[in-house]
């Protein structure tokens, strides 16, 4: 019996419950959206801490962690200006008060390994990854009093995340035990143990979020004000990747699940896979890809998506040189999605402008460490400030061919663990991934959860799909799938039918009644046997072409890249596209040039940048008229033609700051501009002519610098809460 079944049997009155309560939030919802100024959320950082100037940068929303002191540090920050939200951790947290201590400590709640070991947050000896049991959900209710009392715009209740390894704690066998209503099973006992163990995992963290997110909303429509409620979470890339099962694409379920913080940075994109037989952090790619997994989860929803970028990360042994190349490395990879605006521009700001690190990589001797240097401080507040400016009307593509996706399932998290692993460099996905990306194809990822919907196939001309690693949760996704490729779609299935995985008691194989896998009854809809095709074969206006070999194979070899990137050429070749190549993926956001030289390209070819442009990762806001990249070297610059072919010729082009008010009357131009405490602004203007007079207030020591060929005024002084600047022409 298929585990949803038996889930809606335990408890009849319980689910005719929630039915009555999404019915209620959707009135809700509904009548809050109309009668509700929404406050703008485009750019968002966390703090545990409350408002100090030292991490005064002006984004739209603080997201205050945790409930303590939260009124008073809710006020700081309402009082300077920002929107309040709240996060806390739903797997994880200082929930000291539910877990106890000492011999009363709630150990069976705690995820627990075979060895009994218990699965704990960091280096925590008394915050637990949680198993979610109802009383654990109902103390989150509770927890949760403050922020709603205190009217915050939204609640993220961040990081659902149950270990694939884990899965012995006594909690976890009652649960197993009242949804499938058969006794409990190790999980390592075998594969469908393990697959059955991990799709319970998923579970539990849906309903957890489904019944504390229906709280929220109905404790918020009580006092009068709707609250958003968000999912931080990792992609399905990384949780795969570390092992770690969450409910991803399945929280859209939830009628009151507003949006997601894609939590993508230096930490999880720098984790090692495999090109072409090399291992190694590919981290920009790597973070391309993740972005694109999280914009194909969201895409058809239309629920809200953040992209997250982190100046440090959590290792805190790092260099700032290291920290700095893979930021820019990720905030650069996430800028290639130009339908996403919204970003958390970093988490936890006291860590960065007030923290100190290493000056040699990875020195773990207690040698010297040094605060953030000023000059990534500047490039880090010109940066954020491009970001409250992401939402732009025209974009520009100079990639290769568009319209490639790779289709993935929540499933690749259920086969992570024992007694049979799936590939542990994720090769069923990368090998098919990074052959394409280096041929400058801006490869996109297409949700299987997703395909039920008829907008989420319709931008791709080419799919690709293996069950190596993963599994189709519903026969319905091979319907969907079999009409796209019919109505015109091309489909490359690479596996060769080895994975265990198939075996597992679910649709396909009636519940392991039958030999048959996973692929089986797609081929049967296509009408086609499952056999290595030397050229496309044609399926009604569509094309299918399969390689029978193991992606997690075909990324150990020169060879292997190729013949991915050749299928995929004669697929694109059938349905009429020309092969299109690049060394680079660049687009183009109304006035910001975003480029990444690849590393590993297929052709290694250099790219000259013409024109005049502001380079907004040099802390000295240089202007060039002309710069040639090589492999490897990326940036974000502002294209100052475009300010004038659009009838700007006054204006501010680029700031290390948040640049507000600003007005210009043809004479004169003026704005605020608001930044940290003992950090440097630079700020770039677009002026018709070298200026006459510039003031500021308060008054502070300036230095300007008039750039004739760009027609551009430089100013750099130290930030001192909120700066008045008038510059007269």
């Amino acid at each position: 019996m298929d585990i949803i079944d038996l889930m809606d049997k335990k408890d009849m009155r319980q689910t005719l419950n929630r039915l009555l309560c999404r019915i209620v939030i959707g009135v809700v919802s509904c009548f809050s959206a109309a009668h509700a100024e929404p406050l703008r959320d485009w750019t968002v950082f966390q703090e545990a801490e409350g408002f100090q100037p030292e991490v005064d940068f002006g984004s739209d929303v603080a997201i205050v962690y945790g409930t303590h002191n939260f009124e008073a540090r809710v006020q700081g920050w309402r009082e300077h200006g920002y929107g309040v939200s709240m996060m806390t951790g739903i797997a994880w947290g200082a929930y000291g008060a539910y877990y106890g201590s000492g011999d009363a400590f709630k150990r069976d709640e705690v995820q627990t390994d075979k060895n009994g070991k218990l699965f704990m947050h960091g280096d925590s000896t008394d915050v637990g990854y949680n198993v979610p049991s109802e009383a654990y959900v109902e103390f989150i209710k509770q927890y949760l009093a403050p922020p709603i009392r205190a009217g915050v715009q939204a609640i993220y209740l961040e990081e659902p995340e149950y270990w694939a390894d884990t899965g012995w704690s006594e909690s976890f066998k009652r649960e197993w035990q009242e949804h499938f209503n058969e006794p409990w099973r190790p999980p390592n006992s075998s594969v469908d143990a393990q697959y059955r163990a991990s799709r319970l995992k998923y579970e539990l963290y849906f309903e957890a979020l489904r019944d504390v997110i229906a709280h929220i909303k109905q404790s918020g429509s009580a006092q009068g004000h709707d609250i958003e409620c968000h999912v931080p979470t990792h992609t399905l890339l990384s949780y795969a990747h570390w092992r770690i099962v969450s409910p991803e694409s399945h929280l859209v379920d939830i009628p009151g699940m507003d949006g997601y913080i894609a939590q993508v940075w230096t930490g999880t994109a720098r984790t090692p896979n495999i090109y072409a037989g090399e291992r190694r952090e590919r981290t920009f790619d790597t973070a391309f890809l993740e972005y694109a997994q999280a914009v194909s989860m969201v895409r058809p929803t239309g629920r809200k998506l953040w992209f997250l970028a982190d100046p440090v990360e959590d290792n805190p042994n790092r260099s700032w040189n290291d920290y700095r190349h893979n930021y820019e490395a990720t905030v650069i990879a996430s800028l290639l999605w130009p339908e996403v605006y919204r970003y958390e521009v970093m988490p936890w700001p006291h860590r960065i402008f007030r923290g100190a690190y290493p000056k040699v990589d990875l020195d773990t001797s207690g040698g010297a460490r040094e605060g953030i240097p000023a000059d990534y401080a500047t490039e880090l507040l010109t940066v954020i400030s491009a970001l409250n400016d992401m939402k732009q009307d025209e974009v520009v593509y100079d990639t290769g061919n568009r319209g490639v996706g790779i289709l993935v399932s929540d499933t690749m998290m259920f086969q992570r663990a024992d007694p049979e692993r799936s590939d542990p460099d994720l090769g069923f996905f990368y090998g098919l991934a990074l052959p394409l990306l280096k041929a400058g194809i801006p490869v996109e990822v297409i949700q299987l959860e997703n395909v039920l919907n008829s907008e989420t196939l319709r931008p791709y001309r080419v799919a690709l799909l293996s069950y190596e690693g993963q599994k189709p949760l519903r026969p319905e996704y091979h319907a969907a799938l079999n009409q796209w490729v019919r109505d015109g779609g091309a489909l490359l299935y690479c596996e060769n039918g080895s994975d265990p995985y198939h075996h597992v008691r679910e649709w396909w194989n009636t519940q392991a009644t039958t030999s048959r896998k996973a692929y089986d009854d797609l081929f049967e809809r296509l009408g086609l046997p499952f056999e290595a095709t030397p050229a496309p074969v044609t399926v009604g206006k569509g094309f299918v072409s399969v390689l029978t070999e193991n992606p997690s194979e075909l990324q150990r070899t020169p060879a292997g890249a190729d013949a991915v990137r050749d299928a995929v050429r004669g697929l694109l070749e059938a349905v009429g596209e020309t092969w299109t190549t690049r060394s680079y993926l660049r687009v183009d956001r109304g006035p910001y040039v975003i480029l990444s030289m690849l590393e590993e390209p297929v052709e290694a070819r250099e790219f000259t940048l013409r024109g005049r442009f502001v380079d907004l990762l040099d802390p000295t806001l240089s202007c060039f008229s002309e710069r040639t990249l090589a492999a490897g070297q990326r940036g974000i610059f502002v294209d100052v033609d475009w300010w004038e072919r659009h009838g700007r010729t006054a204006g501010v082009v680029a700031a290390a700051g948040r640049v507000r008010d600003e007005t210009s009357d043809g004479n004169a131009l003026r704005f605020t501009i608001r930044g940290p405490s003992k950090t440097r602004a630079a700020i770039r203007l677009l002026l018709p002519r070298a200026a006459a007079i510039v003031t500021i207030s308060p008054e502070r020591e300036m230095t300007s610098s008039w750039d004739e060929v760009s027609s551009t005024l430089l100013l750099s002084f130290e930030h001192q809460a909120d700066a008045r600047v008038e510059v007269a022409f």
